[in-house]
């Protein structure tokens, strides 16, 4: 992996292993303070009906976009709950980073754009001490493709060859960043 980064950024297809990466992650780093949230898709009868977010720190939950939602907002077949999601933002991306070793964001995506305190906490933590795991969609304009443009983030693509063995070297990533931070000056 290159030291430089601060930041780490996953893309990929839906479905290549995103969500299942950052769990592991997560897990692997369970003595660390991680704060942010990850998604999971909501399913009826085997069918995808929409999707929620989890607080990695607090357990809050919020549905995110459902097919059943009143929502002007919208992707595809989905209605987009943004005012939903922005407690759940608070709660785990305004972290004073003296308590946080780690954000996580799953996944900086169409869905969540429409959030504008997601936006801004996505910005303020890109640019801040503390290093950011996050997710991004392998297509988009705006905040997408800005996020995809820093020169601090290290952006891998999640493929079949390599989504075994990211879990490991993103742990190897995350404490090596720590103990770059812990140097004194």
């Amino acid at each position: 992996m290159d030291a430089p980064a601060k930041n780490f950024l996953a893309t990929g297809p839906p479905a290549c292993g995103k969500t299942t990466l950052v769990l592991r992650v997560v897990e692997q780093l369970s003595d660390l303070h991680i704060s942010g949230f990850y998604t999971r898709e909501l399913r009826e009868g085997g069918n995808r009906v929409g999707f929620e977010a989890i607080g990695i720190s607090s357990g809050l939950h919020a549905i995110l976009a459902h097919v059943h939602s009143k929502s002007r907002l919208r992707v595809g077949k989905y209605g987009v709950e943004a005012a939903a999601l922005a407690p759940l933002v608070r709660a785990e991306l305004a972290r004073p980073p003296g308590g946080v070793d780690l954000f996580v964001i799953d996944e900086v995506g169409k869905m969540e754009l429409f959030c504008a305190e997601f936006v801004d906490a996505v910005r303020r933590l890109l640019a801040g001490p503390v290093p950011l795991l996050a997710t991004v969609a392998m297509k988009g304009g705006g905040l997408i493709a800005e996020v995809k443009g820093r020169e601090d983030v290290r952006l891998v693509e999640v493929t079949l060859a390599n989504r075994d063995r990211l879990p490991t070297e993103l742990e190897a990533w995350v404490r090596d960043r720590m103990r770059s931070a812990e140097i004194p000056l």
